[in-house]
């Protein structure tokens, strides 16, 4: 009982957080929410004993955190970050509205039809172990993590690149 009370206190925090993430138009502040999304999932391994796995959450992700906030100071002008932002027009949140449900109704069709919901449900009762979670993330073999973790840091590393590049283009003006 206690187990599912703690975990819809989490569940709360982390839609909430997540919803606020994405609604307000300051900077500092969604990087925070984010934050708080990221402690939530943190205390959701928590809560299924995957001490390793929260752990690294929370060391991982709140370092990456920080680094948003370093970026975000840098990168974004001044003006910005006191919250002098533009205006949203009405038409754009619909737009954006219908473009995000068409789009979720899309992958639920892909999902179903691919018959991804019923593995779940048959994977769903089987324990998977450490050792298994462990040898999947850093593997090199089909179904194993290590080439795409690679890939995606060499592009975040770029995007770093490129950002830099932006904000130092702009003072140079």
């Amino acid at each position: 009982m206690a187990n599912t009370i703690v975990f819809i206190i989490l569940a709360v925090v982390i839609l909430g957080s997540a919803l606020l993430c994405v609604t307000t138009t300051r900077i500092m502040r969604a990087a925070t929410f984010m934050l708080f999304v990221l402690f939530g999932v943190a205390g959701i391994y928590f809560l299924l004993d995957y001490t390793y796995l929260g752990a690294a959450q929370i060391s991982v992700y709140a370092g990456g955190v920080t680094m948003i906030y370093v970026f975000a100071i840098q990168l974004v002008s001044k003006r910005t970050l006191q919250g002098m932002v533009e205006k949203i027009k009405t038409s754009r949140i619909v737009g954006n509205g219908l473009v995000v449900l068409v789009s979720l109704v899309t992958v639920c069709l892909i999902l179903t039809k691919a018959g991804f919901v019923s593995h779940f449900d048959a994977v769903a009762d089987t324990e998977v172990s450490m050792k298994a979670i462990g040898q999947a993330l850093v593997g090199s073999g089909k179904y194993q993590y290590v080439l795409p973790f690679e890939f995606i840091s060499v592009f975040l590393l770029a995007c770093i690149i490129g950002g830099l590049v932006v904000a130092r283009k702009e003072e140079s003006k």
